[in-house]
Order: C-alpha cells, then sequence, then structure tokens
C-alpha cells in the first residue's frame, strides 16, 4: 500500500504576510478576492487564502487561518490577522510592524528579539516589509504602512508551546524561518535521513555530511565545495539515530554541523534533540566553563541563561571563550562515539548563526584499514 503524502502547510509569519499584504490591497481599491500572493523567506512564493477582509476606521483588517497542514502544530486553524493603516506620503515609504493582542512580548534575553519587543521573529519581520513593498508597487501607493498583527486566543494557544517557559508572555510568538511547515513524522523523517543514506551510498561515497538544518548544513558546504551533494543530509534532532544508520552503511568518514544550542544538548549525552524531549542544563554547562576559567559571575549568568543563544553569547565574551567551545565540540565527540562506536573519523563543526565557525574538531576511528574518502563528484 502506498504511503500518504503529508501535506504542506504555512507558518504563522506567511499567514501574518497574507494579511498585510491583503489588507494593503484592499485599502488601495482592490476587489475583494480570495487568496493572496506573497513572498518567502527562503525564496519562491505562496498562494495563501483569505478568510476576512473588513474595514477598520480608516484602515482594514485581514484574517487569515493558519493551515499546518499534515504537522501537529498547536497553531493549526489559530486565527492570524493583520491590522493596516495608510498615510499617504511622498517622501518614501516606512513599513513599521506591532504586536497586537494574542502576539507574545519578549521578557527575556536570549531569543532573536530584543527585550520588550513583540515576538514577531527576524524572518517573517523581513517577509512581511517584502510583501508590504510588493503591495505599494501594485498600487501605486507611496506612504507609511503600519501592520498590527494579532491572534485570536492567541494567549490560551501559546500555554501548550514553549513559549512561557522562554519568558515570551501574553501570546504565541510569530515564525517561520522557511515560511511553509514540512509535516514532521518521526517515522516519515527517519525514513527520509536513511533514504538519503542509501542515495549516498549507492553513489560510492564514504563520507556523509549531517546538519541539523538547512543553515549550518548551507555552512558546511562551504568548507567542503568539493563533496557530492548527496552526502549532505539534514538529520534535524535525530542525533543517536542518524549515527547509527551512518555506522550501519559503512561510511568511514562522518561530519556533523550544529549551533551552539544542538551541541550542548549532544555534549550533554541527549540522543534526540528536540526541545520537547530534552533541555540544556545550565548548571552543568557552567560547571564545564568554571572548570575552563571561567570567572564566578559570568558562570552565575549562564546557570540563569534562558536559552543556549544568551549563554553563547556570554561564552563568546569570555577571554577563555575558544577554549570553552572546543571543550564542548570535545564533549559533543565523545557523546558522538557512544552511539557510533570506535570505527568512524568523526569531525564536528560547530558555526555561530551568521556562519562564523567557532570551534572544530576531528577524531579519528581506530579502522586500521581505512579506505580512500571518496567525494564524489
Amino acid at each position: 500500500m502506498a504511503r500518504k503524502r503529508l501535506r504542506e502547510g504555512f507558518t504563522t509569519g506567511s499567514a501574518a504576510t497574507a494579511g498585510a499584504k491583503a489588507a494593503l490591497l484592499f485599502l488601495s481599491g482592490k476587489k475583494r478576492f480570495k487568496k493572496v500572493n506573497i513572498p518567502l523567506p527562503v525564496g519562491g512564493r505562496l498562494s495563501v487564502p483569505v478568510e476576512r477582509i473588513e474595514r477598520i476606521g480608516q484602515g482594514a483588517r485581514v484574517t487569515i487561518i493558519k493551515d499546518a497542514g499534515d504537522d501537529p502544530d498547536v497553531t493549526h486553524k489559530a486565527k492570524i490577522r493583520a491590522t493596516v493603516n495608510f498615510v499617504q506620503g511622498k517622501a518614501g515609504e516606512e513599513i513599521i510592524i506591532k504586536g497586537g493582542e494574542g502576539v507574545g512580548k519578549v521578557t527575556r534575553p536570549g531569543l532573536p528579539i530584543p527585550v520588550g519587543e513583540p515576538a514577531i521573529n527576524p524572518a517573517p519581520r523581513w517577509q512581511i516589509r517584502e510583501a508590504v513593498r510588493e503591495g505599494l508597487t501594485e498600487s501605486g501607493l507611496r506612504g507609511t504602512v503600519s501592520v498590527t498583527i494579532d491572534v485570536v486566543n492567541g494567549e490560551k494557544i501559546a500555554k501548550k508551546t514553549l513559549n512561557p517557559r522562554l519568558g515570551i508572555v501574553g501570546g504565541i510568538s510569530i515564525l517561520g524561518t522557511r515560511g511553509t511547515v514540512k509535516p514532521f513524522s518521526n517515522k516519515a523523517y527517519r525514513e527520509t535521513i536513511t533514504a538519503s543514506m542509501d542515495v549516498a551510498k549507492a553513489g560510492g561515497l564514504n563520507v556523509i555530511a549531517l546538519s541539523t538544518g538547512g543553515k549550518s548544513e548551507g555552512f558546511l558546504k562551504k568548507e567542503y565545495p568539493e563533496l557530492s551533494e548527496v552526502a549532505f543530509i539534514q538529520v534535524a534532532d535525530f542525533f543517536s539515530f542518524s549515527l547509527q544508520e551512518a555506522v550501519r552503511r559503512g561510511f568511514q568518514d562522518i561530519f556533523y554541523t550544529c549551533f551552539f544550542g544542538k551541541i550542548i544538548k549532544m555534549a550533554q549525552g541527549h540522543p534526540y534533540t528536540h526541545a520537547k524531549d530534552s533541555r540544556i542544563d545550565f548548571d552543568l554547562l557552567a560547571e564545564w566553563c568554571g572548570s575552563l576559567g571561567m570567572n564566578e559571575e559570568k558562570t552565575r549568568i549562564i546557570m540563569k541563561a534562558n536559552t543556549g543563544r544568551e549563554a553563547r553569547g556570554v561564552i563568546r565574551g569570555d577571554v577563555n571563550g575558544e577554549i570553552i567551545f572546543n571543550d564542548i565540540v570535545k564533549r559533543a565527540i565523545l557523546s558522538a562515539r557512544t552511539f557510533a562506536g570506535p570505527l568512524p573519523n568523526i569531525t564536528y563543526y560547530l558555526f555561530d548563526f551568521d556562519g562564523e565557525l567557532l570551534a572544530t574538531q576531528r577524531d579519528e576511528g581506530t579502522n586500521e584499514t581505512p579506505k580512500q574518502t571518496t567525494l564524489g563528484v
């Protein structure tokens, strides 16, 4: 029996973006429409259904029903609304983005949005601005556009997310680095990983490049431009599983790349690194940092850190930061060995979000008769 193809959806960021563009087009005199076409943060476009358009004073409010596809997302079917007000002007355009009711506010450091700001992440902010600029171009308007995003029952929905623990209060976050939602089924994802490895092995490769996501994968590709495209596999949170499957297929060289939050979980021995199933032990991280020369004041900050991003910032600013990052990578490799065993060579790359290489280490396997590494073409 053929496996059912899982349906993709779109993010809260894309929902907010569609609402903003549709509201602006409505204010420009466009007739009511059922869909609006928007840009995606990773390139490409998406057509999003419009649920409702209404006048709000001199502005307009559009409601979009968030559709997560077949992904088990708590925001599925949430009503994301964008209220747009436009002021005609000749000096140029200004786009102001605000968070309304049901959109959380950031109260603790360590997140990509500063404390005090609405929890509308950088990619959706870019997406909203691009879509509004498109709306201005399509309508011929020039002036200031104010966009306020709100979510019906957003505060209630947020209780089912990690927002309260992260210090985001009053509602959900507007998220989406891709703009679309790929259905997340553990079984389906594992099958994707193994199928990808089978393709690499069938291509004659004995080196595999694992990453936790597209961004870190992109940074690793710059380190190995000669490596075959099929060698790069995104394994998400499946740390132990991906290593074991790589070893099962006889790959002799395993490259692994990720960002700081994931590598801490790996270093602390978590076989699966998803936020719902594993958390960073900041007390243990602080203990490691202290043992490598970080002063007591900074280790206390790490103990109270809200996110891995916040802890990483403290370490980067420390005189012993490079030593600490290298020690964490070493610990991650030791954890990897517990899953991969002694044979493959394991090389880790720890990148910052801007692509800076914070640390890298290679641990040679114990295979006494290694074959020549095949990079492929």
